[in-house]
């Protein structure tokens, strides 16, 4: 079990595509800080017919959406939650957070948030109480709760459905070897924001959601996975990796040398301030 692990003064360990984020101004694909979307009926109907939960949407997000789809005031959904007819893990304290499942649903005459919320966790339980779900939970020695928090973080930490299984296999390998995971998606849930910017000060946050500072996996999910995400989560990919860093959109980097990891991310991080630099130029 590898007890000496690099300083976080040293290095950080992982990124989550920043790069994307700032050379194309728009949200990867599958990350938490999606936008929902409402489908509209026709012209003479302006009011949202379906309305779409993207992947990685925290319960934050979900409740302000279904908030503005039923044209409710802020915070109404949440406070429904406890009204509503939802059957979660016992794990989840009644914590729906990982159950709100991603998907499109119908917003017919009358709908209400109960029904939503009910929707969306019968969504998950179908999905993550299947036989498969549970056998591969079983067979890496975790509950179905844990797989989803795990793919919770594969969904946020991912910059492509490719590196989720990889991401996986990351998570496990630290927790196999008695390392913290210090992955910045939980510090940025611990803070309450979706922006990937987390600096040395914010990793010395205190709350059990502070993966540098917490050994294990925080207490629930850390937002609402999709199937590849969970699939990544009970079959990660084979390998040894300890370390994974997006040097360029679509060029993540996985490693277990961590002299490599740092020439990886001294890579990302010129490249990122001579992208500052050319900005201040304009």
């Amino acid at each position: 079990m590898q007890k000496n692990t690099p300083s976080r003064n040293a290095i950080r360990l992982t990124r989550r595509g920043r790069l994307a984020l700032v050379a194309t101004g728009a949200v990867v694909a599958g990350t938490a800080v999606a936008v929902p979307l409402l489908t509209l009926g026709d012209d003479d109907d302006p009011r949202p017919t379906t309305l779409v939960i993207p992947e990685g949407h925290r319960a934050s997000q979900v409740y302000a959406a279904v908030d503005k789809a039923l044209r409710l005031p802020a915070g109404s959904t949440k406070k429904s939650l406890a009204k509503a007819a939802i059957k979660l893990p016992n794990d989840a304290e009644g914590n729906p957070e990982g159950y709100l499942f991603p998907g499109t649903y119908p917003l017919k005459e009358g709908t209400t948030p109960e029904q939503l919320l009910s929707l969306m966790v019968d969504s998950a339980n179908k999905k993550f109480n299947g036989a498969p779900t549970a056998a591969g939970a079983q067979r890496n020695a975790m509950n179905v709760y844990q797989a989803v928090t795990i793919a919770s973080i594969v969904q946020a930490e991912s910059s492509t459905k490719a590196d989720m299984g990889k991401v996986a296999r990351v998570i496990f390998n630290r927790l196999e070897r008695g390392m913290p995971l210090q992955m910045d998606s939980t510090v940025d849930y611990a803070l309450g924001r979706s922006a990937p910017r987390t600096a040395e000060a914010d990793t010395k946050v205190d709350s059990p959601y502070n993966s540098y500072t917490r050994m294990g996996l925080p207490p629930t999910p850390i937002g609402n996975p999709g199937e590849d995400a969970m699939r990544a989560a009970i079959t990660p990919t084979p390998g040894d990796w300890l370390y994974f860093v997006t040097v360029t959109p679509g060029d993540t980097r996985f490693t277990a040398d961590y002299k490599e990891h740092q020439g990886d991310v001294a890579e990302f991080d010129a490249r990122q301030k001579k992208e500052k630099a050319e900005k201040a130029k304009e």
